[in-house]
């Protein structure tokens, strides 16, 4: 599963799974590109990946400016002459989002976080989409999670973002297949080892009148394995999915959920 002599841009590369995904990557042997508007804490996984002996390069883009991300891949492109991966991990702060009924949500606080991550997937996806035409060959990797495919109370308009993240996925893979293009997205269940999780846990717990290791478990009780997934195994997968090995995969969404949903 090496990615020697690739070049892959991370969006939302300063996050949890953006970090952790960078840090794969670039032990694969990818050249890292990390993206996103925090330049501190962009700085800190770069000399983190800089200091294991990885090869990345960092910059501030807004992931939801079309010209800025376009013009940081023309940059990159012209530095490098190619664009092989292309992963979006952004997110965005969920309280007010999660942990409220849907009768109790304004209309605003329901479609801000569909809004924002359908518009920054399209503009990351199909910036290097457009490059990796030309070269004929790239993977565009997105990430979910399971309410994506399943009825779960409180999640306000995350799962609509979520399964619109998907549609697009499958969209792009279509439309780019035959030009060497692959994309695939990665579902997974909640990682309590992020932050956002944490948060979110503590939501639903809320909202549930139960303490938030209650939650926990009951959450880990709905997978097959009775465990959520790791960070480690979300960026050993998308290592998988970004390299050769996984040639003949695309246009599928990688169940990564310990079994919370069955496929």
């Amino acid at each position: 599963m090496s990615l020697a002599d690739k070049h892959a841009i991370i969006y939302g590369g300063a996050g949890a799974i953006g970090g952790a995904v960078a840090h794969a990557f670039a032990a694969a042997g990818a050249t890292v590109h990390l993206a996103g508007r925090d330049k501190t804490a962009l700085d800190k996984i770069t000399a983190e990946i800089a200091a294991a002996g990885g090869k990345v390069h960092s910059g501030v883009v807004d992931a939801l400016d079309e010209t800025a991300v376009a013009e940081n891949i023309d940059a990159i492109a012209a530095g490098v002459g190619h664009i092989d991966i292309s992963f979006n991990a952004i997110s965005v702060p969920q309280t007010g989002v999660q942990g409220i009924p849907l009768t109790q949500l304004t209309a605003a606080a329901f479609t801000d976080p569909v809004t924002t991550y359908t518009r920054s997937n399209f503009i990351t996806a199909t910036a290097a989409a457009r490059r990796m035409q030309q070269q004929g060959s790239g993977v565009i990797l997105t990430v979910t999670a399971d309410p994506a495919r399943r009825g779960t109370p409180f999640m306000g308009g995350m799962p609509a973002a979520w399964s619109a993240i998907e549609a697009l996925t499958r969209g792009l893979s279509a439309e780019l297949g035959a030009s060497g293009v692959r994309a695939v997205g990665i579902r997974s269940q909640g990682i309590p080892e992020t932050g956002t999780i944490a948060t979110v846990f503590g939501l639903h717990a809320q909202a549930l009148g139960i303490g938030v290791q209650d939650f926990h478990a009951i959450i880990e009780q709905t997978s097959h394995l009775h465990r959520l997934p790791t960070l480690r195994e979300v960026a050993a997968t998308a290592v998988f999915l970004a390299s050769d090995a996984a040639a003949a995969i695309t246009g599928t969404i990688v169940n990564l959920s310990a079994g919370s949903v069955s496929d």
